[in-house]
């Protein structure tokens, strides 16, 4: 048993309906166990193949309210979560942690709507800086919730480079490996090839019919960014053709 509070997941497939869509996905019918032995772990994927899916799947089995925040957090605007979370049972480790948060790029706005009135009760005062979440930028607003991580938690985060340009990418960068080295534990559905460059981080792959771990250079974002950059002339004639 390694240190981590998600050690893995495991799905029983006979608590899905048989005509359920969930099982319609090629990746995700094949998986019945996945082990996360890594501080950073991400989900890559054509739209469409299952990484946000699952990684919903976790987070609600673990205890997070649906549309994110921490465990704490109990709110509802719309509900769309599938039935996956109801078949994944987590194998938790020995340590709990100090802190949690699950990250959807989509309901954010929702979110910092609920943190900034829980945190209107903060003996302390506010947590997100002097202006508030919403008289910031979305990616300043996603950085300052972010800020408020404990380095010994878990979080699990839906596209966080949503809101962010690449320089913002890379303070994000830079918090994720500095947390990580310190004992946290993130599980991450991206199509950034800035993120997905983190060193140690495993990398699992959807694409093809199947979950399976892959390098960095073998991801599709690293892969179309790096053709565009290098030969972006041709291929936008080809492209436009």
């Amino acid at each position: 048993m390694n240190d981590r509070f998600i050690q893995e997941i495991l799905i029983d497939w006979d608590k899905i309906e048989q005509g359920s869509y969930l099982r319609g996905i090629p990746a995700l019918k094949g998986i019945s166990r996945l082990e996360f032995s890594r501080g950073i772990t991400f989900f890559v994927g054509e739209n469409g193949t299952g990484t946000s899916t699952l990684l919903e799947a976790i987070a609600v089995a673990y205890g997070f309210n649906p549309e994110g925040g921490t465990k704490n957090y109990r709110f509802e605007t719309y509900n769309d979560v599938s039935e996956l979370s109801t078949a994944v049972r987590i194998v938790r480790g020995y340590k709990r942690p100090k802190g949690s948060y699950f990250f959807r790029a989509e309901s954010f706005f929702n979110l910092a709507t609920k943190a900034e009135e829980y945190d209107r009760d903060n003996p302390r005062g506010t947590s997100f800086g002097a202006r508030g979440l919403h008289n910031q930028s979305h990616g300043e607003s996603f950085l300052s919730f972010f800020q408020t991580f404990h380095n010994e938690g878990i979080y699990i985060l839906d596209e966080p480079e949503a809101a962010l340009s690449p320089q913002r990418q890379l303070t994000l960068f830079i918090q994720i490996a500095k947390m990580a080295e310190e004992g946290a534990q993130f599980i991450i559905a991206s199509h950034s090839p800035i993120l997905l460059g983190l060193p140690g981080a495993a990398i699992w792959s959807f694409d093809g019919g199947e979950v399976h771990e892959c390098e960095y250079e073998d991801t599709e974002s690293y892969q179309v960014t790096r053709m565009f950059i290098n030969n972006r002339e041709a291929l936008v004639r080809k492209l436009l053709e």
